[in-house]
């Protein structure tokens, strides 16, 4: 948790650069991913230097060569710890000419921490905000990962308040109920292939340490999940620096964040590979059949980004794998034969498990489409046997465009302990509770929050509907009402009434 002094120093950092002149969130959240970068290096340096000298060797692994760079400035002077102490405009000019110079030279070495610093560049020109920028990120006390990723979340925080698009709209909380219902395990792959910020996978490496500390003890593991475990894509350049810096922060090393176009590229190379999906893409509408992936095309043949991002997660995984996605209501009732199509292989060619309905103003203030969570095993020879329905009706926040919080911080997310009162306004820790519990859910009627539907009533629709509305049943409470004659009596006793009142006024009166 974040400390109030912390908080403050973020924000003071945030009001510097729109006093500065830079107003746009995205990019002050992108020049503090560089700065980070930049201080993170020096950090690595220092690392190697000391471990060099403690151990009486060479250095193995360093960042800042000896000598001068191309332009003949000592590469001393590129490190945080140095370029910290000049003057401000000094400090402009090593961080403007040579730093970032020298961070794209490590982005086209491909170096795995500079990878997405290819085409960094300082993105302001006054050297009394850099400095007090430099000055102020100096002072946050970052030394331990817990508190460097919530930092970093706290930054993201701020772009997700003022956002304009989808990549930073998953809710942390809705992030955290889909990792907590699939538990990744420490043998897992995982995979975000519309991945933004990274908040998926994220979340995943923090429930991992959590629930299976003895995973990073283990050699074979701990290389695994800093290495091999974690993979996320995304065609924004800034979003792949946000997104690469949230999991380097976050304590996870070598992460697998690069530019692909997930519908338009071919997945060959990837298919079959993760063993876990957890994503919410982002959801514009229609492709040209041109630009999109023919692997895809061939597993449904649509238009439709919404129905083309289930096929490449049906590609992309292997069999057994596990998905956790959000989709928009029309995924699950659609009458095109695409819409069809794909519901009949989750049906009937896959394992569906669990369609949880969310309240429409759960990504507010970017969208107000309905949305569902979708749950599935990829099996490829059927196994659905009941569908479990979860109509999430409150997340712990207002549905409207402010999402205020409706409970304390304790009680919000998906692990608070709660009264029934309190599961009114927060559902999440009860979709958890039942979703560890589905042997109980069979007996439930439809008339309740949470149901079974067994497969053959999904496929006897004809149209394999998935929409919680298609099963859920209302229960109308019989209402006795007073016959119309007496009524009509009623009423006519009133109108008497008002009129010998308004005799008697009359009479006042005159």
């Amino acid at each position: 948790m974040l400390t109030g002094p912390i908080r403050t120093q973020i924000d003071q950092i945030w009001n510097a650069f729109w006093s500065g002149g830079v107003s746009n969130p995205l990019s002050v959240i992108e020049q503090l991913t560089f700065l980070l970068f930049i201080k993170r290096l020096d950090e690595l340096h220092t690392r190697e230097e000391n471990k060099a000298e403690t151990l009486g060797i060479e250095m193995e692994r360093p960042i800042f060569p000896e000598g001068h760079d191309p332009k003949g400035e000592p590469y001393e002077n590129l490190r945080w710890s140095r370029f910290k102490n000049f003057e401000a405009r000094e400090m402009m000019r090593i961080v403007d000419e040579h730093v970032f110079p020298f961070l794209r030279d490590l982005g086209e070495q491909g170096s795995s921490y500079g990878t997405h610093m290819k085409d960094a560049r300082l993105g302001f020109s006054n050297p009394s905000l850099l400095a007090k920028v430099v000055q102020m990120l100096d002072q946050i006390d970052m030394d331990d990962r817990d508190t460097k990723g919530d930092v970093y979340e706290y930054m993201l925080g701020k772009i997700a308040s003022a956002g304009q698009n989808g990549q930073f709209r998953t809710p942390r909380h809705i992030i955290q109920l889909m990792v907590h219902l699939m538990a990744p395990k420490p043998e897992d792959v995982i995979c975000d292939p519309a991945a933004g910020t990274c908040g998926f996978l994220v979340a995943a490496g923090e429930y991992l340490r959590d629930t299976h500390p003895e995973m990073l003890r283990n050699k074979e593991q701990r290389e695994h999940f800093h290495n091999g475990m974690f993979h996320g894509f995304d065609f924004d350049s800034t979003m792949l620096r946000i997104g690469a810096m949230n999991m380097t922060l976050h304590g996870v090393d070598n992460p697998d964040i690069s530019y692909r176009d997930s519908l338009a590229e071919e997945h060959g190379a990837d298919e079959g590979r993760y063993s876990l999906i957890l994503a919410n893409p982002p959801f514009a509408g229609s492709l040209d059949y041109d630009t999109t992936a023919k692997d895809l095309l061939r597993v449904v043949k649509t238009k439709k980004t919404e129905l083309l991002f289930v096929a490449l997660f049906l590609r992309l995984m292997r069999t057994g794998g596990r998905a956790a996605v959000v989709v928009p209501d029309g995924v699950l009732f659609g009458s095109s034969k695409a819409h069809k199509d794909i519901r009949r292989m989750l049906v009937e060619d896959h394992k569906l498990e669990a369609i949880i309905k969310l309240p429409s103003g759960v990504f507010r203030p970017y969208a107000g489409v309905s949305c569902a969570i979708v749950i599935f095993t990829k099996t490829t020879v059927g196994g659905t046997e009941n569908v479990w329905f979860y109509d999430m009706a409150e997340d712990g926040f207002t549905l409207d465009d402010k999402r205020t919080p409706k409970l304390d911080a304790d009680k919000l997310g998906v692990t608070a302990t709660l009264t029934e009162e309190e599961h009114a306004k927060n559902n999440l820790p009860d979709i958890l509770a039942r979703w560890h519990n589905l042997d109980a859910e069979v007996d439930r009627p439809r008339t309740a929050q949470s149901f079974m539907v067994p497969a053959e009533d999904i496929i006897a629709t004809g149209s394999w509907d998935l929409s919680l509305n298609r099963y859920k049943e209302i229960e109308h409470e019989e209402v006795e009402h007073d016959a119309p004659k007496d009524i009509i009596e009623e009423l006519r006793d009133i109108e008497k009434e008002i009129a010998d009142g308004l005799d008697k006024l009359e009479g006042m009166l005159g």
